[in-house]
């Protein structure tokens, strides 16, 4: 489904975040990921709620929430979610070694909570300001219920989704290796470019990123020296571990 509105959530979120460590990168792909789930859920959830609306009424409607403090509440919640998550699960380092423990953080974090008292709100104020209709907010906080059931699904489905994406890089990574077994060139050259393609949208775990980063290290070798047949095990080996 389209969205309504291009918020600018998602490039808020990744300009609060600086990208030099493990845990910065994951923080920032999270912030943008949750921003796009909510985003949509929102989205998703006012055309339930307002069924007989319009397109354009209901783009208006949410502009006018975003305006009245929705999108700094959806921010706030994002990054108190994955801080106070953290916490809350006992990952001392910061870094999520797997999908379930940033699901876990997430959930920890009350981000559902947090985004509906922000909607509330935002729901408030949009009505005192003369932005929405009396009658349009008593229809959205009579729904709000349905907004917070879409932003959980949503974000359910998103981990979901990275669960799948994670499973498919690591059949990518092990096939790579059985091509590397069998000199297979145009084997590697075909799983490495499936890795890269699913790791542009993948939760950066440092454990994966350790594995493509080894397997980089090799395709960059094999190009320069041009050719598999010309590269010693050892040489493989030592590239690998150049991470």
């Amino acid at each position: 489904m389209n969205q309504l509105l291009e918020t600018g959530l998602e490039k808020d979120l990744e300009e609060n975040i600086n990208e030099n460590t493990i845990e910065e990168k994951q923080n920032k792909f999270l912030g943008s990921a949750i921003g796009k789930t909510i985003n949509t859920a929102i989205d998703t959830g006012l055309r339930i709620i307002l069924p007989n609306s319009i397109e354009d009424g209901v783009i208006d409607i949410k502009n006018a929430l975003f305006s009245e403090g929705l999108k700094e509440g959806i921010k706030t919640a994002i990054n108190s979610a994955i801080n106070l998550g953290k916490s809350a699960i006992g990952i001392v380092t910061g870094k999520f070694e797997n999908v379930s423990q940033a699901y876990s953080a997430v959930k920890s974090g009350g981000i559902i909570d947090t985004a509906s008292k922000a909607l509330d709100s935002a729901i408030k104020s949009a009505n005192k300001n003369g932005l929405i209709k009396d009658g349009t907010a008593k229809l959205l906080k009579k729904g709000k219920n349905v907004v917070k059931e879409c932003i959980s699904s949503n974000i359910e489905k998103t981990f979901m989704e990275q669960v799948d994406s994670i499973e498919k890089i690591g059949k990518y990574i092990n096939n790579w290796n059985k091509c590397l077994e069998t000199k297979d060139i145009k084997g590697m050259d075909r799983e490495y470019k499936k890795i890269q393609d699913k790791l542009e949208n993948v939760l950066p775990l440092e454990q994966t990123l350790d594995q493509v980063e080894a397997i980089s290290n090799v395709q960059t070798l094999i190009k320069n020296k041009g050719g598999i047949e010309k590269i010693s095990l050892e040489e493989i080996e030592l590239a690998k571990k150049l991470v």
